[in-house]
């Protein structure tokens, strides 16, 4: 996916300034797709050149006129193209990940102390998530159209949190482990 396609959806969704889909990224879309407010005005702008997205100008008072974005028919059909087209596997990256393999390497303390902050902000995100589900989704099963896109989405964000705080912890306790050994071996080693 692009950052094209994140501002289309989110035009798709609703029309809106830069300002206002800038937003909408701090808020929702940008917990699966990040960009900047720089990145968000650039793509606009390239955009409208390509007649993807179309805007009116709104006069301010003692501010220049603000462009209220809106998705064009071009937009409209571009985005559908792109849904009904094969969306590969994302590949597994994690500097985590890597890091791990090569944790005998390092101080296992600081390793593991790492990782319970990993495992924090997972938690912390998966809070967020589920505040919302809670919030916004009150009844999954009534849902159609967009807002059961929008609930199946975040629900991959539940998903893919509680997989990381459940590994995390996996992790951790395998690694403090080995840390006890250690210190067990090194103390009757001691005399």
């Amino acid at each position: 996916m692009a950052l094209e396609h994140a501002i289309l959806v989110s035009l798709s969704e609703r029309p809106g300034t830069g300002y206002e889909i800038g937003q909408q990224f701090s808020r929702s879309i940008g917990y699966f797709w990040s960009a900047t407010h720089q990145q968000i005005y650039r793509t606009l702008k390239k955009l409208h050149s390509d007649g993807l997205v179309s805007f009116e100008s709104i006069a301010q008072d003692g501010r220049p006129d603000k462009k209220v974005y809106t998705l064009s028919d071009a937009g409209r059909d571009m985005l559908a193209d792109w849904v009904n087209s094969p969306t590969p596997l994302a590949p597994l990256r994690s500097d985590l990940g890597v890091k791990l393999r090569a944790a005998d390497l390092g101080d296992l303390p600081t390793v593991i102390a790492e990782l319970r902050a990993h495992r924090d902000e997972a938690a912390a995100m998966l809070a967020v998530y589920r505040g919302w589900v809670e919030q916004y989704y009150p009844d999954p099963d009534a849902l159609t159209g967009r807002k059961l896109g929008q609930y199946l989405v975040l629900r991959g964000g539940v998903r893919m949190s509680e997989h990381t705080v459940e590994w995390c912890d996996e992790v951790l306790d395998r690694f403090q482990r080995e840390l006890d050994r250690s210190a067990e071996s090194t103390s009757a080693a001691t005399p």
